[in-house]
């Protein structure tokens, strides 16, 4: 009894000064977040580094009889503050309000990009890491998209290779290890819903709307959503260096609760869905 009261406590020191550090650096550039806020999320060193050797964040909100397992990812794009932010407070209102679900969160994917100044959307190799996952052809399509569709857009460079980054291979591992049902990445600036994969898409989250854009050469949703059948909800919120009102993030996630519950079933059971490619990049 006394050693496992040891351990909690030890491993609560841990999460506590993994969350000063990540606070610290990462706090003055995000909107809408506090230092106390940010310490509350008590995030996790995943032992993961960034091209500049920052570390890479993770937090795991589970109950012991979890049904689904989530992802929700923030930060993929650096210069998309308020993804990170809302990240953040997902954290602090599920630990308030217990769900029946495994949500583990990866806040900050790029934090080179946020740290750069001013900040930017690629890492610090200028990859566009929602460019930079293994997707069927990718050696074929996504140079010939980025040459052709996006005129070589630096802010869009799929890199050398697939997984070329650490950031991307890091959440490509998580991926593999969590199995995650769905997956939930945040960006900014469109103010859209998008999807991508199997099952039938949410209508709206908060004041969202879908629009489904289509799919890119290495996007987290080709991958995800069209490669290895996990739903991605793409929440593209309005602005990147605000985030919604507290009530609207809450509105958000309590519309993705209610979807979920409606939609989201165990992988081996989910049905296919049509695809189509999109004309233009976005997130």
């Amino acid at each position: 009894m006394a050693a496992a009261q040891n351990y909690r406590k030890f491993s609560n020191e841990s999460a506590a000064d993994a969350s000063q550090v990540f606070c610290r650096s990462t706090v003055v550039r995000l909107p809408n977040v506090n230092m106390a806020q940010c310490r509350e999320t008590q995030l996790v060193d995943s032992g993961a580094k960034s091209v500049n050797g920052t570390s890479l964040y993770t937090r795991d909100v589970k109950p012991d009889d979890a049904k689904l397992r989530v992802l929700v990812l923030g930060g993929i794009h650096g210069d998309e503050m308020s993804s990170t932010s809302v990240a953040l407070h997902w954290i602090n209102l599920i630990k308030q309000n217990p769900t029946e679900v495994h949500w583990r969160f990866i806040p900050l994917l790029n934090p080179d990009g946020l740290q750069a100044k001013p900040s930017k959307r690629v890492n610090a190799r200028g990859v566009d890491l929602n460019r930079n996952f293994p997707t069927p052809n990718w050696h074929k399509q996504a140079k010939i998209y980025w040459e052709q569709r996006t005129k070589k857009d630096p802010r869009r460079w799929p890199g050398p290779s697939p997984l070329s980054e650490p950031e991307s291979k890091f959440l490509h591992t998580e991926m593999e290890r969590f199995k995650p049902n769905l997956i939930v990445s945040i960006h900014a600036p469109f103010g859209v819903l998008d999807f991508d994969g199997p099952s039938v898409p949410p209508g709206k989250l908060g004041r969202l709307y879908l629009d489904q854009v289509g799919i890119y050469p290495g996007s987290l949703g080709n991958y995800g959503g069209i490669h290895k059948r996990i739903p991605v909800v793409t929440i593209e919120l309005p602005h990147a260096q605000r985030t919604p009102l507290d009530a609207e993030m809450r509105q958000m996630w309590l519309d993705l609760m209610r979807w979920m519950s409606e939609r989201i079933q165990p992988v081996e059971e989910i049905k296919s869905t049509p695809i189509k490619l999109s004309p233009e990049p976005m997130s």
